[in-house]
């Protein structure tokens, strides 16, 4: 027990030690960015730091697989180094039975970066770009999901508009049970539309059996004056992109909130499979994590006197990146529908356990 703990404690270390020296290397490479996408005088140096301080988490956690591979060459090449890994060898420990403390280790870390650290990136990504935007003076989300519903707004000249939907389609241009509430430049109500569907075209949406109730100043009866229009076009500046960008990406979303949003937004009409794929992704996230140990360990359990060293951590870099890169490709079939969701998640740290396992057998058992 007492060596597991050493083991564990060494990796722990080399686990938080990478991840402070990445979050500064980053942090000082995102200020620079930040600087340069704004004109002199725009922003200043305290700005550009609390941008980046928002910007680095998200960026920090995209890498954490290929932290924790690094870790674990730091702790066995250190381990080798020290002639430790021989002294274990020798007192009659396996390989797999010294491996057992930091693929536990590892595990936890994946636990705890779901749990926790995935709700922090996700609230410091939706600041980020809050402040974003409002720095820079863009649109910001036109779309918000909820139990009721669908929730869109627009601006117009004469002010601004609410629109409210029971359901809508996969991506937001066609609107099923619509209601349409106008705001003047006062805030005040201007005049409601409700019809059965609308469907957004360019500069306008399409209406079918609309009804529209007058609730300006001077407006007695809104309902005895109302009028009902088999097709009605109402002005509009959305655009199917603008729409699309709205949902904004699955990262923002604590993954407590996900299965809730992605019910929200199926009941509304809309595509989750983006969402599920991440979801299910993060969920096999403590497996990646394992299977980077087990690759690391793989070619670096070895005494440093049997030379290689170099080479054994090239490859062992390499098999590291191409497992993370091929996480990633698996999720892009995943989103696209190529292959399914539980697939493009599980099977990359799945089949890169299985892979180091073998390897370690071969090479060290073998």
């Amino acid at each position: 027990m007492t060596l597991h703990l050493y083991f564990a404690r060494k990796f722990a270390l080399a686990v938080l030690s990478l991840l402070a020296l990445f979050s500064i290397f980053l942090l000082l490479i995102d200020m620079v960015e930040q600087i340069r996408n704004y004109d002199i005088g725009e922003i200043t140096l305290t700005g550009a730091f609390h941008l980046a301080a928002l910007n680095v988490p998200s960026s920090v956690y995209g890498i954490l697989p290929l932290i924790v591979a690094l870790a674990t060459l730091v702790l066995f090449l250190g381990l080798a180094r020290t002639s430790e890994l021989v002294v274990t060898r020798a007192a009659g420990r396996s390989a797999l039975r010294s491996l057992a403390a930091p693929v536990i280790t590892a595990l936890l870390f994946g636990v705890v970066t779901v749990a926790v650290l995935n709700p922090i990136v996700a609230g410091t990504r939706t600041a980020y770009d809050q402040l974003s935007a409002r720095q820079s003076q863009s649109a910001q989300s036109v779309l918000s999901i909820s139990d009721e519903g669908l929730w869109l707004r627009q601006g117009t000249p004469e002010g601004q508009m609410v629109i409210r939907a029971a359901r809508a389609n996969f991506d937001g241009t066609r609107l099923y049970d619509v209601t349409f509430l106008a705001f003047g430049p006062d805030g005040s109500p201007d005049f409601r539309i409700a019809a059965t569907s609308a469907e957004l075209t360019s500069g306008a949406w399409e209406l079918r059996r609309a009804k529209r109730w007058d609730l300006g100043a001077g407006t007695d009866n809104p309902e005895r004056d109302a009028t009902v229009y088999p097709q009605f076009r109402l002005d509009s500046d959305l655009t199917r992109e603008r729409i699309r960008d709205s949902f904004g990406t699955p990262s923002a979303i604590p993954i407590w909130e996900l299965p809730e949003f992605i019910d929200d937004l199926e009941h509304a009409g809309f595509s989750a499979r983006q969402h599920r794929v991440w979801l299910q992704m993060e969920l096999s996230l403590p497996l990646l994590f394992a299977a980077m140990v087990l690759i690391g360990a793989g070619f670096t359990m070895r005494h440093i006197r049997f030379g290689r060293t170099g080479t054994m951590v090239m490859l062992a870099l390499g098999l590291a990146l191409a497992l993370y890169f091929l996480r990633n490709f698996a999720q892009v079939l995943g989103e696209n529908g190529q292959i399914p969701v539980p697939l493009a998640a599980w099977a990359p740290p799945v089949a890169g356990i299985f892979f180091a396992l073998g390897l370690l057998l071969h090479l060290e058992d073998g």
